[in-house]
């Protein structure tokens, strides 16, 4: 079970939903940066959001989940929301969500890290890049890390020297969005920098290969050893 705060950015109000485990604490903490399908609708109604939340907490970590896409009316276009994305105000909901992990009562906050999929994988390569308290990040097929979204923002990628942890990334080679030439460029960006990284690809998965609410993407066998290499990966750093 996950419970509900309300976090005001810049004067906005941003939900969060906050993911415990149960027992007593200290546990290590993961910010969640949220993927894109849910932008239209909502942290609470997308099972797969759900599911890494409760899934995370299952394997002791503390969670919190922003809704980054709380800067436009929930009426509003998807593709309005994708266009208009500003990495400064991206930026200000992770530091946002960040105070609120580490203030929770049962959360060591010299251990926290970020995970985000899809577009919130490039969120995740994004607060990895802005907050050196991280201790891990962890990117799932994120695409649009080559670009700078808003006006004035430098491409992503360009940010690599400023992460301070190490880092795994999780893509399928069918993708696109990132391409596997992408996933190149940003192993040379991330080797360039010095920032210890694994890099995990898999064969016949393409974009959003572990959400398991599309069928059409959905692949078993590839999602169950990512999660493993993912938890593997957590534990080091965080454990």
């Amino acid at each position: 079970m996950y419970n509900k705060q309300i976090a005001d950015v810049q004067g906005s109000p941003m939900d969060i939903l906050v993911f415990e485990p149960d027992g007593d604490g200290s546990f290590p903490g993961l910010v969640v940066a949220q993927h894109l399908p849910i932008a239209h609708t909502g942290l609470e109604k997308d099972p797969f959001t759900i599911d890494v939340g409760e899934r995370l907490a299952a394997a002791g970590y503390a969670c919190v989940i922003p809704f980054i896409f709380h800067w436009w009316p929930p009426e509003e276009e998807m593709e309005v929301k994708r266009e208009a994305f500003r990495d400064d105000w991206a930026v200000a909901d992770l530091a946002a969500a960040w105070t609120v992990l580490a203030g929770l009562e049962r959360v060591d906050e010299t251990r926290t890290g970020i995970i985000g999929h899809c577009w919130g994988g490039r969120v995740a390569w994004l607060g990895a890049c802005h907050n050196p308290n991280y201790k891990a990040a962890a990117m799932l097929y994120g695409g649009r890390i080559k670009a700078g979204l808003g006006e004035g923002s430098r491409p992503a990628i360009e940010l690599a020297d400023r992460i301070a942890c190490p880092m795994i990334g999780i893509f399928g080679n069918d993708d696109q969005n990132p391409s596997p030439e992408d996933v190149d460029d940003l192993g040379d960006a991330l080797n360039k920098a010095g920032v210890e990284h694994e890099l995990h690809r898999y064969d016949g998965a393409g974009h959003g290969f572990q959400d398991f609410t599309n069928e059409e993407r959905y692949r078993k066998e590839a999602s169950d050893d990512a999660w493993e290499k993912v938890f593997a990966f957590l534990g080091r750093q965080l454990k």
